[in-house]
């Protein structure tokens, strides 16, 4: 059971590479190297996080089912009694990863940003994607009823849906026209795009980011029951502004439960979730050590400074790049000069576009 002292919230970005190119892409990937680490490497990992004696991480990337023998890695944790989220893009989930999986996975997540393959492709970066996503929400419905009328646990399955503004139109289809497609949906969480990576760009925020009022009505209860009584009922709805990865020193002082970690693909841990910025490398050092340097980095005067005068999301995005410039390495603010404008009419990857509807 974690105590006081440990994270609560694990999150491991397993890898960078992706087939998608994602316009908000919170880390990257798909456009920078994997940094993928052996498999002992990878279980060497896995050790120093069950030494926090989580309840539950999530496995996410990048696409982590890109990541050779990763259910021998979930396998590890849901042995040391661990319940392992894995969120993936759905474009390519073999059939027998997914029977693999089953026995052990605590769920899996599959990121749709649209309820037309249009909405979704576009931000998505790649025609076909939501064709695939829907194939493997397809294949794990088929998987989680087979169990089910095996006498078997079955396999739970969400939906993780990005709010942006070039999406925000289609989530009340995302609960009456997707979620009744698989009867064995279990969740389907949307959440406002958090201003970070790729989201954090000025142009991004001018184009894509929601805007304050819109999150206000995403969170909004008469727009949560609305929203929920669309969806079929064995479907548990969800909508969050995701104001608590912002770090907000109000935030934390409020939520004392809210202790969240995030690690990259090297095992390297980043100083706050969503920010720039390591402070080691799990691989190497004691991972409580690590864990305090990255408390440190929540209570540095500068940051509260920074993070106290955020009142809105462009505040947020302009906090982010503050932070990351700040923290980052070289290499890192090199990557983010990099990092071209964001165009809403950008062709996407693979094969032509097909006309935007309306």
């Amino acid at each position: 059971m974690t105590d006081d002292t440990s994270p609560t919230v694990l999150i491991w970005d397993v890898t960078f590479a992706c087939p998608l190119r994602c316009s908000h892409c919170y880390t990257e990937s798909g456009r920078r190297p994997p940094r993928n680490l052996s498999h002992e490497e990878m279980l060497r990992v896995a050790d120093a996080l069950i030494s926090f004696r989580p309840l539950q991480i999530t496995l996410c990337g990048g696409e982590p089912l890109t990541v050779p023998r990763i259910v021998e890695v979930v396998r590890h944790f849901a042995a040391a009694g661990i319940k392992v989220l894995l969120y993936t893009s759905g474009w390519s989930v073999p059939a027998r990863i997914v029977h693999e999986l089953a026995p052990v996975i605590g769920k899996i997540v599959v990121s749709v940003d649209g309820s037309t393959a249009e909405v979704h492709d576009r931000i998505r970066g790649r025609a076909g994607s939501f064709d695939r996503a829907m194939s493997a929400l397809a294949l794990l419905e088929e998987v989680s009823a087979r169990r089910s009328a095996e006498g078997e646990s079955p396999l739970r399955f969400g939906v993780d849906f990005v709010a942006v503004r070039g999406n925000y139109h289609q989530i009340g289809e995302m609960c009456d026209v997707i979620a009744p497609r698989f009867p064995h949906l279990t969740s389907l969480a949307i959440g406002a795009v958090v201003p970070t990576g790729l989201a954090s760009r000025v142009s991004y925020g001018e184009h894509d980011l929601l805007t304050d009022e819109q999150v206000e009505e995403l969170v909004d209860p008469a727009t949560v029951s609305r929203l929920r009584a669309a969806a079929p009922s064995s479907v548990k709805v969800t909508t969050t502004d995701n104001f608590g990865v912002q770090m907000h020193p109000d935030y934390i002082a409020a939520h004392p439960d809210f202790r969240p970690l995030e690690i990259e693909p090297d095992g390297s841990v980043r100083g706050m979730p969503i920010y720039e910025g390591t402070v080691g490398n799990l691989l190497t050092e004691d991972p409580y050590v690590l864990w305090e340097r990255s408390r440190s980095r929540w209570r540095d005067p500068w940051v509260v400074e920074v993070l106290r005068g955020i009142r809105t999301r462009k505040d947020w995005a302009d906090a982010v790049r503050r932070i990351d410039q700040r923290f980052g390495t070289d290499e890192v603010r090199a990557r983010i000069d990099r990092r071209p404008e964001f165009d809403p009419a950008q062709p996407l990857r693979g094969l032509p576009l097909r006309p935007v509807a309306g």
